[in-house]
């Protein structure tokens, strides 16, 4: 089974449409490829979506009934949390930070992503910009 990290710029497209297509269409593909596929994310990463989703219900772009649909499918899709994400904080991760100038949440990705040697699956074009300095592959691209 492929494995790969999860960026929720990705995931929360899934449920909030984005206006340009090809972003889409991007995390569609790779919601598609989960039949066949696990999704690997730090362990930050329910938090950060449970944030982008009352945000967006504070906006009023969209109604908690729906929120409530989505977290349950999110809950039935092959998705591990590393548990070793918190233990790079303070070295490594925050070095990743500095260097690529990413905040420490994307930088915990970046992190995974190269110690455990899976390509990544993001829309955050700084994130793209450090995963392809560091010669990470980018999920399927």
């Amino acid at each position: 089974m492929t494995a790969f990290v999860l960026d929720n710029s990705v995931a929360m497209r899934w449920l909030l449409a984005s206006n340009k297509p090809s972003d889409q269409l991007y995390a569609d593909s790779v919601l598609k490829s989960l039949v066949d596929a696990e999704a690997v994310v730090p362990n930050l990463w329910h938090l950060e979506a449970a944030n982008v989703l009352l945000s967006a219900t504070s906006r009023k772009d969209i109604e908690i009934s729906a929120i409530e649909r989505f977290t349950a499918q999110l809950e039935d899709l092959p998705i591990t949390v590393d548990t070793l994400t918190a233990n790079q904080v303070f070295g490594r991760t925050m070095s990743l930070a500095k260097a690529y100038r990413l905040s420490s949440y994307d930088a915990a990705y970046l992190e995974l992503a190269l110690r455990q040697g899976l390509p990544i699956a993001t829309l955050d074009k700084d994130l793209l910009k450090a995963a392809r300095r560091s010669d990470i592959e980018i999920y399927l691209k």
